[in-house]
């Protein structure tokens, strides 16, 4: 069987994996990418966060990116009812990016390649990860079926696993373990958005809270088409009956805000029901490998951290590959595993107190506390590091406490 040798092998051509293959090839390290899909292709995760920018330009991608006129994404809206709360990126408590991207995936990804291949990167297409032996010295030996189905071997010194909702290697290493949040389902599709208004309006990404656990995303692009999306608990969405089509259409008429703007829009293609998407793995690293992106975890779309966990992992597992093949000692627990596990510790407090109602009551309190929304609006841009936001050092509680303070108040005032 043909084997090629390179140092790195990078499963998965996505954002996590153009990251890490692009920070990997800058610092003179052979690295091939592998990718089962043939570009462009859908794939959901459209909402980007400020903190990924930082990501990309690192590594010499935002130029491509900049020159395509993706929408940009200033803040995100929230909308209870009559109830709205705005965040503002640019007003927010950490230094950083203020703004970002509403993507179609497809045409994001495929950017990304474009530029990650004019660095001289080796990416191939229709190459599926079947196999994967890893020796006592972390040297792995990965068999892949190319296009043709014909099979082939890469050797490598390690594997950095970007393949998202495939996630290879937690399949192939019995890695997975169940996710520790609630089961949530979701259902979505694109549409030409003919009703879209002008202005502003137009162009905001809005989450609109049907009721505790049960809200509708609409994310407009520059390309004149929206995604469009429920989440909910799996009961409830698999309580409407007929095609996934039938459903979307019958979940619409629960928005009073949107469901005149999306009433008889043509969907753009079946919706997907994706069920229980929340994942997680027993480990984040291993002799020889790092698992990066969605391949790890994947939380809930609600704050759209996934794109930004993928580029962070990815750029982070990146650099610390490039340490150890320089010689250079790596304590891949702490420098990896608990800084990551930090910011998903963040990001999965934030999403547990969403469905307890807890931060919906922080998002809907007026009058608003200015300071408290620009610690939260931090959170929300992706930077969960940020040790002195007291929203993200005390997240396991402070949302608890704040509610509950606003709580006490509401009933004091009745």
């Amino acid at each position: 069987m043909n084997q090629r040798l390179v140092e790195v092998l990078v499963i998965g051509a996505g954002p996590s994996g153009c990251v890490s293959a692009a920070y990997l090839q800058g610092q003179g390290i052979k690295v091939q990418v592998v990718e089962k899909s043939i570009f462009p292709r859908f794939v959901i995760g459209e909402s980007l966060l400020p903190r990924c920018m930082d990501h990309f330009e690192e590594v010499g991608l935002l130029d491509g990116l900049n020159a395509f006129g993706f929408e940009k994404k200033f803040g995100a809206r929230f909308i209870k009812g009559e109830k709205i709360c705005e965040f503002d990126f640019s007003k927010k408590h950490t230094k950083g990016w203020d703004w970002t991207w509403q993507v179609p995936r497809a045409d994001f990804d495929q950017v990304l390649v474009e530029e990650l291949t004019k660095k001289g990167v080796d990416v191939s297409f229709g190459h599926e990860v079947v196999d994967v032996v890893i020796g006592e010295n972390g040297e792995s030996i990965t068999t892949i079926k190319d296009e043709n189905g014909i099979p082939y071997q890469v050797k490598a010194k390690y594997i950095i696993d970007s393949s998202g909702y495939g996630r290879v290697l937690p399949r192939l290493l019995d890695l997975d373990k169940p996710s520790v949040l609630p089961n949530h389902s979701s259902i979505f599709t694109h549409v030409v958005d003919v009703n879209r208004p002008e202005g502003r309006e137009g162009t905001l990404i809005t989450f609109d809270v049907i009721e505790t656990e049960v809200w509708l995303w609409v994310i407009p692009f520059s390309n004149g088409r929206t995604s469009i999306g429920y989440v909910g608990p799996t009961e409830f969405l698999e309580s409407f009956e007929g095609s996934n089509s039938e459903k979307l259409s019958q979940l619409l008429k629960l928005s009073d805000y949107y469901y005149e703007r999306f009433r008889g829009v043509d969907f753009l293609f079946e919706p997907v029901l994706i069920k229980n998407y929340s994942k997680s793995v027993k480990q984040l690293y291993g002799n020889g490998f790092v698992l990066t992106g969605n391949s790890a975890e994947f939380l809930d779309p609600v704050f759209s951290s996934g794109v930004t966990f993928a580029t962070e992992s990815a750029l982070l597992g990146a650099k610390l590959i490039t340490k150890v093949l320089n010689g250079q000692a790596v304590d891949w627990e702490k420098e990896y595993s608990e800084y990551i596990r930090e910011g998903v510790s963040v990001f999965s407090s934030y999403v547990n107190e969403w469905y307890s109602g807890n931060l919906q009551t922080l998002f809907f309190h007026q009058p608003e506390n200015p300071e408290v929304k620009r610690q939260i609006c931090s959170v929300l841009a992706g930077y969960v590091w940020d040790k002195t936001n007291p929203f993200v050092t005390k997240h396991n509680r402070l949302i608890r406490t704040v509610a509950h303070i606003i709580d006490l108040e509401k009933q004091k005032s009745e």
